[in-house]
């Protein structure tokens, strides 16, 4: 074949998988297999991937397209699913994303391929725009403590119900619910509450003190559009010790009274409609604020100010020790993670158009909608209640079906609701013509001009009187140059995966890639609300089903559910489903989960959550689960053994060869084998879940399928499953007349039927891009380059576990504790001098305290390996100069790391400056900075503020 012909012959630039991959070329896949001592990549996985689970074959999956093909593809996706317009409502709205914040927050790799802030030093920019988003969430609820997001509307309610559950002022075993909550939301509290034996009473506000409770939930304006003013009612349940929490609006909170002010001990909501596209339902950041008397116990993640070295102020997250991971059994809630990079939206959008400008969009918001209302009642239609902000909810009759009609043909949607009513949502994306289009759709000819002479904001409303975003920096940003350079300066502050590799084992921080996530502001996958009738989204749900089926078949499982909307959130769905089977086979009473101490972190709360009892079982001393502890175990509860939660290959960074022993031990016990898909990445193509022998297993798609960690959230966390629990998957009440794959259980993780769907273009591009292969050789890359470094740090550090030939899987586990022992260097100081290198640390203290986890993906180029390789053994040797005595610790760049710019005119280091700041020479091409100097973690915690820092304190 003539190079011509060859060339003409194959896929114009079909070249994704070298893209993606950053060891790619024959020359660095020959060098780093020289180093580690194999002959090829085939070798070398052969000594590594167990025999007895090796996938016997090619995965089933279409072939790759090109990038250019595939955004094609993801273009004709999109506009098979009609820009309808949308008056649904229900905690969803249209919103208008200012351009300047789309561009350099939503489409900007330096926001979306950052990494939950643990690292403050390197993540100051998007904790100060986090403490934005929790002001203005704290100012408009009046609760003086928010968290940094949850991760919906539905399951902020949930979390609600649990805190006050826990430090409920009475004994009661019930809560109730007002039947105005939005329904996704009373459905989410249901399945939460379940394991947990909460009985939920569900009723209107009425009856609320005449029951036996600890906690009220009531929804403020209600899921109908009806305020109500509830501080007589909540003033009631305060005198029986009832905790009340409060869902409600940001932008309605700007014309009513705060929650906070009539005694409202949790506000939570959905910040979706300040900038944030309805994406058909999702990612959107929940908002979940406090009284003050319970801000250690709010869930989630909190950012907090500190000092730094220096004294001066710096941002971090607050009370860390409280999270999910680290608290293990003794967790509280089941969140992991936040939706960050939406709340950096959300809190950009208040930023940018002020106190002013959020009254404004609200004031003009409520008023067309009295507009709507007039003109309609004018035609005889009859309103449910008077007192509305933007929802107004109308009698119909028998009218109704001809009027949904209508309004479809006129390619408008409103809400159906039963009993002959219609709701109808405006929002601030609405003129003149939506109230226009609206009317012609009922037969209304009201004169617009007139009734907006006529009509006032209504007066029976409880007003808001106090001022909210009120501190500086909501004041400062009125025009796109100062926004854009506030931005701008914010990320220069923060490292992200665009500058440097971020080398964390277990959360697999590999390339987003643009092609990737493009597709994710199409407006046919952005502007989709998540209730729409399912004949108008035909786009959304082929890529939902050839997403599922591709994911069925690379875990090797008979059925899918994409609905959870994080890795937790795809673990609770998954022990519920093997839960329900059991309950349904009439062993509801198995309620032991074993969990190995090699398990992903997050597992024991998971479990708790669900109304397990953890029992840990023991590791041997290479990191493998102890057969006979585990034996001993099964057999000593086997009556009511439950499950086995297992990750593999472990979070000791090896493949386990006794996996399908374990999960043949499990089954002739009557157990299930649940499955911790954190290290997918490890698996895609070589092996899977299913073939190993689990029944379940949630995916991270922010982990091995791309998806970025936008500094904590947004993540996807699907489970697939075997045949038996396919039933037991997550359902959703708006999926009852969905084809048949979708009709399953009750809404367990999120208040929209399919969870953040606006990203699953990202894995779907993904996976369509690589194909079989091209997955099958990103595995093998990512295990390479894991091994690569393991070999050349060899010598320099232990490594902690190794398999059974001396290798380690996708990641390794790197022991700095003998640095502590010689010369008193700790774990904190290799990661802070690591910024000075420009590298974000690995994975740090987890799961062994005093060691570094890491793992550095497919997508590194063998550059950055080596880069990262130099940086870690110039550190050693920093250390080695403390050991023979040449330097005190105190006095070494390693106790004094990072270093600031500021750092090297001010203070009087004892070494020099190049040290400091040049340790090896090819920083001087490139050079990061730090903003600030090595925070105290302690100072934030004992003094714990949440909120921006009054001005004069940042002008210290």
């Amino acid at each position: 074949m003539s190079l011509s012909y060859k060339i003409l012959s194959e896929k114009a630039a079909n070249n994704f998988i070298t893209r993606h991959n950053g060891v790619s070329s024959k020359r660095d896949i020959e060098k780093a297999l020289s180093v580690i001592g194999e002959k090829s990549i085939a070798d070398l996985i052969n000594k590594i991937v167990p025999a007895d689970i090796r996938a016997p074959k090619t995965l089933n999956l279409p072939d790759p397209l090109s990038e250019a093909e595939c955004l094609a593809e993801m273009r004709h996706i999109a506009r098979t699913n009609p820009v309808m317009r949308d008056y649904i409502g229900q905690g969803y709205y249209k919103t208008i994303t200012p351009p300047v914040i789309l561009r350099n927050i939503l489409e900007n790799p330096a926001w979306y391929t950052s990494y939950t802030p643990y690292q403050p030093e390197i993540s100051q920019g998007r904790l100060e725009a986090l403490i934005n988003f929790q002001t203005v969430v704290s100012d408009l609820t009046g609760l003086p403590f928010a968290n940094a997001s949850l991760l919906d509307e539905a399951t902020a309610g949930a979390e609600a119900v649990t805190l006050c559950k826990r430090k409920a002022k009475n004994k009661a075993n019930a809560v109730f619910v007002s039947e105005n909550c939005h329904p996704q939301t009373i459905d989410v509290i249901k399945a939460r509450c379940n394991p947990l034996n909460i009985e939920v009473i569900v009723g209107p506000d009425s009856q609320a003190t005449a029951q036996e409770i600890f906690c009220a939930v009531l929804q403020y304006p209600g899921t109908d559009g009806t305020i109500i003013d509830y501080s007589s009612l909540i003033k009631d349940l305060k005198a029986k010790s009832v905790l009340v929490a409060v869902a409600t609006d940001l932008l309605a909170l700007t014309l009513l009274q705060p929650p906070g002010e009539i005694g409202a001990d949790v506000a939570f909501g959905s910040s979706q409609r300040f900038g944030v596209p309805l994406g058909f339902g999702g990612p959107h950041a929940a908002f979940f604020a406090v009284a003050d008397a319970y801000k250690r116990d709010t869930p989630g993640r909190m950012v907090g100010v500190s000092t730094d070295a220096h004294g001066r102020k710096a941002y971090r997250l607050a009370l860390q020790t409280r999270e999910q991971h680290i608290r293990r059994e003794k967790a509280t809630s089941t969140i992991c993670t936040a939706q960050a990079v939406l709340a950096l939206i959300a809190g950009m959008y208040a930023t940018y158009h002020g106190p002013e400008g959020l009254k404004e969009i609200a004031l003009r918001t409520h008023l067309l909608t009295r507009i709507l209302a007039e003109g309609l009642k004018t035609a005889g239609f009859t309103l449910k209640s008077e007192n509305y902000f933007d929802t107004i909810t109308l009698e119909t009759g028998v009218k109704t079906a001809d009027l949904h009609r209508k309004a479809v043909e006129a390619g408008v949607n409103f809400r159906p609701i039963s009993g002959g009513t219609i709701g109808i949502s405006l929002d601030e994306a609405c003129d003149e013509s939506n109230v226009r289009k609206i009317w012609e759709i009922f037969a209304v000819t009201a004169d617009f001009d007139a009734l907006a002479e006529k009509v006032t904001a209504n007066p029976d409303l409880p007003g808001r009187t106090s001022d909210f975003m009120t501190h500086p920096v909501f004041h400062s940003y009125r025009s796109e140059t100062e926004l854009m350079r506030y931005m701008r300066k914010l990320a220069d502050k923060d490292l992200a995966l665009d500058r440097t590799m971020i080398p964390l084992g277990s959360c697999t921080m590999k390339l987003n890639a643009a092609s990737e996530m493009i597709p994710v502001t199409l407006p046919g996958f952005a502007e989709i609300h998540p209730f729409r009738p399912l004949d108008q989204v035909p786009g959304y749900l082929n890529l939902i089903e050839t997403l599922e089926d591709m994911l069925s078949e690379i875990t090797g499982f008979d059925a899918m559910s994409l609905q959870p909307n994080s890795g937790a959130a795809g673990e609770y769905a998954g022990l519920c489903a093997i839960r329900d089977y059991q309950a349904a086979r009439g062993e509801g009473a198995r309620d032991i989960c074993l969990i190995p101490t090699s398990a992903h972190g997050t597992n024991p709360a998971s479990a708790v959550m669900a109304g397990l009892r953890v029992v840990t079982v023991g590791c041997d001393q290479d990191g493998n689960i102890d057969m006979a502890d585990l034996n001993a175990k099964v057999e000593t509860h086997k009556a009511a053994l439950s499950c086995l939660m297992i990750t593999y290959p472990s979070t000791h960074g090896v493949y386990e060869t006794g996996i399908k022993e374990i999960c043949d031990l499990m089954h002739a016990n009557g157990g299930q084998v649940y499955m911790d898909g954190a290290n997918m990445n490890a698996q895609v193509a070589l092996t899977s879940p299913g073939l190993i022998g689990a029944d379940v297993c949630h995916l991270n798609l922010h982990k091995t399928f791309c998806i970025p960690h936008g500094g904590g959230g947004p993540g996807v966390g699907p489970i697939g499953v075997r045949k038996h629990l396919a039933p037991y998957l997550p359902g959703h009440f708006h999926l009852k007349d969905a084809p048949e794959r979708h009709r399953r259980g009750g809404t367990v993780n999120a208040a929209a039927p399919f969870g953040s769907a606006s990203i699953l273009p990202i894995p779907y591009a993904y996976i369509r891009m690589t194909g079989a292969e091209g997955l099958k050789r990103a595995t093998e890359i990512a295990i390479l380059s894991a091994n690569y470094i393991a070999k050349r740090l060899e010598g320099h550090y232990d490594i902690l576990y190794k398999g059974e030939n001396g290798y380690i899987a996708h990641e390794c586990i790197i022991d700095t504790r003998p640095l502590k022992e010689k010369c008193g260097v700790t774990v904190d100081d290799v990661a802070k001098r690591l910024i000075d290198f420009g590298f974000h640390a690995p994975t740090m203290s987890w799961p062994v305290a005093g060691t570094l986890m890491i793992e550095p993906t497919e997508s590194e180029s063998l550059y950055e390996l080596d880069r990262f390789c130099d940086a870690m053994i110039a550190i050693r040797r920093e250390a080695d100069a403390i050991e023979r005595g040449e330097v005190t610790h105190e006095n070494s760049p390693l106790a004094r790391a990072p270093h600031t710019a500021e750092s090297l005119v001010d203070d009087a280091l004892p070494y020099s400056r190049e040290q400091a700041v040049y340790p090896v020479k090819s920083l001087r091409a490139s050079k990061y900075f730090p903003p600030g100097s090595r925070v105290d973690n302690a100072y934030g915690d004992r003094n714990l503020f949440c909120a921006c820092p009054p001005i004069e304190d940042l002008a210290e």
